[in-house]
């Protein structure tokens, strides 16, 4: 299994987010550094299109780990809400095309 860590110490907003997201997944340069373009990225973890470090084979799945998860949460609920919805519904995207879910949430 596929493991990402995220610092959740370091996430109090958006953007401290967006930069852990880009430092754990490895997204391109070009990554629009938002939810959509977050959610565009996850959404081709077993794909050729390099949008993350990360390559997929079918049946695996990545394990995003948010470490100090408590701490996220005081200083971010609602980012923290967003993101588990936003795991849900690649996984379901992932479901409409006849494929495994990719990803699993874990907080620590």
């Amino acid at each position: 299994m596929a493991v990402a860590e995220l610092n959740g110490a370091a996430i109090v907003d958006e953007a401290s987010f967006h930069a852990e997201s880009r430092r754990a997944f490895g997204f391109p340069d070009s990554y629009a550094e938002s939810i959509d373009a977050w959610v565009d990225c996850m959404s081709y973890l077993r794909d050729d299109e390099n949008m993350t470090k990360f390559r997929l084979k079918p049946d695996e799945v990545l394990e995003i780990v948010i470490l100090d998860a408590e701490k996220m949460k005081a200083a971010a609920p609602d980012l923290l809400e967003e993101l588990a919805f936003c795991v849900g519904g690649i996984n379901e995207r992932y479901d409409d095309y006849g494929e495994k879910p990719a990803l699993e949430l874990v907080l620590r």
